[in-house]
């Protein structure tokens, strides 16, 4: 890593930051130009920037399969089609809507002439590869199934190909000396480290006088869908400001990192975070809300970097700083959040008792299908899982777990999952006045959790609790309104108070 440091540092300036843009922001292209890339900066301020983009919003999903609904895109069609009807045609859909998307930002302008015959080289190209594949693979010899996340990683570079060579024109028309830093592998005869890839093709790029507009996507030997999935472009951004040695990473966003969501304690209620964690980031991560992927944030706490989360419509506003430079002194409750639906499986084995190891059964199970745990909770004989899943996942760690402990009793029932977080909540009586403002609004707890890293709360409701457990909470520990707004009894806000 040092040896990366020192090849790179002739072209870096200390001063430089790393930003990522998403996808939903991407698709917002003036505002994208105005607010961040140039809008009325200097020459000066032009430069020392480095821009990881993302895939216009939506072509991911039509590319591989829509995240959301399941809905097969180009690779789930490829992956299931024994003849190249249906993903071909996919894919011509795939390039008019690019070719359209570009007609829109460049209009007659003769940059659309050179966005275009991008797309038809990536697209064709990648079309004759696929086609290739499939004949190849219909000898017995050669199986599509070992190479199909090689085609999920082809298919993805597409989109975040795309919109950087786009951005790279649109600077460039604007006389911005704008680079477009294709990580993507595309023709390259060799594969690649991660670290290589961004080595080579940031080591003649000079950040000083050139504005570096990089894809999301990088091919590399380790293959980042099959480590990452679909966050792969946040761990590019990271490894780019680790490399680079970045004053600052930054993510612009299309919303604020707020203290709980609008849609339920009300916009004029929730308040943007000014600073928090790492440790924050890790947590949100774990209750399905990613402020950064947490591989990514690791790599920039390790080497220093401080995060910056912006909304792309508000570039006045200073957003969000993540780091781990945290005033110990400086308690507060920041965030208000949760799982709305999760599972819970209970798992009660007489034989356990006084057993080491007594868990693994259950582990390996949740391991096998890629249930993630938000917490937990046991005794001599119980076990108890609250899971993030499908119910569909659920029954089969079930049926699994039976099958493995015929002599256990599991159960399972949905709940929700509601979690207090901030970089620093050790403060005496948070937990019992938690628990007073849930009780005070008649809300039964079913399991609740205070780890000692004083992070976050975590409690466990009913699933249909969990709007109301969430407005409570961010009225008594972020507004300050607990008492009036639950309608707590004067004998019951003196508890609190003196908790």
């Amino acid at each position: 890593m040092l040896s990366a440091h020192k090849k790179m540092d002739k072209k870096t300036d200390v001063g430089h930051s790393v930003h990522k843009i998403g996808g939903t922001s991407m698709s917002q292209v003036n505002a994208v130009m105005d607010n961040i890339l140039v809008g009325d900066r200097s020459e000066d301020e032009l430069y020392n920037r480095v821009f990881v983009v993302s895939a216009y919003g939506g072509f991911t999903d039509l590319l591989l399969e829509n995240k959301k609904t399941g809905e097969a895109g180009v690779y789930q069609l490829y992956a299931g089609s024994e003849t190249d009807w249906a993903w071909g045609d996919t894919l011509t859909k795939v390039a008019d809507k690019m070719c359209a998307i570009n007609e829109e930002i460049f209009g007659d302008a003769p940059e659309l002439k050179l966005a275009n015959a991008f797309v038809q080289e990536r697209v064709e190209g990648t079309r004759s590869c696929l086609m290739d594949l499939h004949r190849l693979c219909s000898f017995g010899h050669f199986k599509l199934e070992k190479h199909l996340l090689t085609v999920r990683e082809m298919l993805s570079a597409i989109g975040e190909s795309h919109s950087a060579h786009n951005t790279m024109l649109l600077l460039r028309a604007k006389g911005v000396n704008a680079v477009f830093a294709d990580l993507s592998g595309w023709r390259e005869p060799e594969a690649s480290t991660l670290d290589g890839r961004i080595e080579k093709v940031f080591a003649d790029i000079d950040l000083k006088s050139q504005l570096a507009i990089a894809t999301g996507y990088a091919q590399c030997s380790e293959g980042l869908m099959s480590i990452y999935g679909r966050g792969y472009s946040e761990v590019t951004f990271s490894r780019i400001a680790c490399l680079t040695q970045a004053r600052e990473a930054i993510i612009h966003k299309e919303f604020h990192l707020s203290s709980a969501d609008p849609r339920i304690v009300g916009e004029d209620a929730v308040r943007p975070i000014g600073r928090t964690s790492y440790d924050v980031a890790d947590q949100l991560s774990n209750m399905g809300m990613e402020a950064i992927h947490p591989r990514a944030a690791k790599g920039l706490r390790q080497n220093d970097i401080p995060l910056r989360i912006a909304n792309t419509f508000e570039p006045e506003h200073p957003g969000t700083v993540i780091d781990d430079h945290w005033d110990p002194d400086d308690s507060r409750v920041e965030i208000v959040t949760g799982v709305p639906t999760a599972f819970e499986i209970e798992v009660f084995n007489q034989d356990m008792v006084g057993v080491a190891g007594g868990e693994e059964t259950i582990l390996s199970v949740l391991k096998r299908f890629k249930v993630p745990t938000v917490t937990k909770n046991l005794n001599a004989n119980t076990i108890t899982h609250y899971v993030s899943t499908s119910l569909k996942q659920v029954r089969r760690c079930v049926d699994e777990i039976e099958a493995k402990q015929p002599e256990a009793t599991v159960k399972t029932r949905k709940v929700a999952i509601v979690s207090v977080i901030g970089a620093n909540i050790n403060e005496p009586g948070l937990f019992a006045r938690a628990v007073g403002i849930l009780d005070a609004s008649g809300i039964e707890l079913v399991a609740s959790h205070y780890p000692s890293r004083r992070v976050d709360l975590q409690f466990v409701v009913a699933e249909g609790d969990f709007n109301k457990a969430i407005k409570a909470l961010h009225r008594g520990l972020i507004e300050g309104k607990s008492a009036n707004a639950a309608g707590i009894g004067e004998n019951k806000r003196a508890t609190l108070a003196a908790a």
